[in-house]
């Protein structure tokens, strides 16, 4: 693996010893591609993912929307999506990534969706 991904990984390894979701509060983990941004809804306690949201689902993808607004909307996305499971908080996992740009998007999309963390 290149440095850049190794030093990811480790920074990931490193986030994930302090938070962890559980089925009141589960864990908001993000993962983004040069291309495309996926965001879950996860129960650590049970290793059970809830919900799942990313930018390749058709109504998102038909946008013509730079990748950026495309984040903001896997955000309200998986918002949607915890509401129907009756979630109203939870723990944001930026993965190893800076929180900026695409997964900045993410996080203020899921916060306007009516998420808390």
């Amino acid at each position: 693996m290149n440095s850049k991904g190794s030093a990811r990984v480790k920074i990931k390894y490193r986030i994930r010893k302090k938070i962890s979701g559980a089925a009141a509060k589960p864990r908001l983990s993000v993962f983004r591609s040069n291309a495309d941004i996926y965001a879950q809804l996860i129960d650590d306690a049970n290793g059970v993912t809830l919900a799942a949201a990313s930018s390749k689902q058709k109504d998102i993808a038909a946008q013509k929307a730079p990748k950026t607004e495309k984040s903001k909307l896997v955000g309200a996305a998986i918002a949607t999506k915890a509401k129907e499971l009756g979630i109203t908080t939870v723990v944001f996992d930026r993965g190893g990534y800076i929180y900026h740009g695409r997964v900045k998007a993410v996080a203020e999309g899921a916060r306007e969706g009516g998420l808390q963390f």
